[in-house]
């Protein structure tokens, strides 16, 4: 069962190996542990199109992909969405953020991000910046 469920940003960072800090952190999660929304992974499919090498960027994605398995955004999913979004629905913006949020809360995991404050709005969402010490 996975425990955590990598936002975009930390996806990057890990692609990048820096900060080293949050290789280090995942370094300490056993192999199942992390996994990432495909709606993360659409995030990242299109900086691969929009890169200047995606050759190297696809290399880079499916390496990743390797460690961290693609959860399928799913009908549960669905169902976590409409209070999420409800709840911040004078937000129009971070459609994608709300999805990844609403899929974390329906896996029971906790969000891994560096965008605490915009995942902190988000009902029933639990968060932790592996940049910072611990959960939030």
């Amino acid at each position: 069962m996975p425990r955590y469920m990598l936002d975009t940003n930390m996806c990057i960072y890990l692609i990048k190996h820096q900060p080293e800090k949050v290789a280090q952190r995942f370094a300490q999660c056993y192999v199942g542990d992390v996994v990432m929304s495909a709606i993360t992974y659409a995030e990242l499919e299109y900086g691969v199109a929009v890169s200047a090498d995606p050759d190297r960027e696809r290399a880079n994605l499916t390496a990743l992909t390797e460690d961290i398995p693609v959860i399928a955004f799913d009908a549960p999913a669905g169902v976590a969405y409409g209070p999420i979004r409800q709840a911040t629905s004078e937000s129009k913006r971070d459609t994608l953020d709300k999805l990844i949020a609403a899929h974390a809360v329906a896996l029971g995991v906790t969000i891994v991000t560096n965008n605490t404050r915009d995942f902190a709005k988000y009902p029933g969402v639990m968060i932790e910046n592996w940049l910072s010490s611990g959960a939030q």
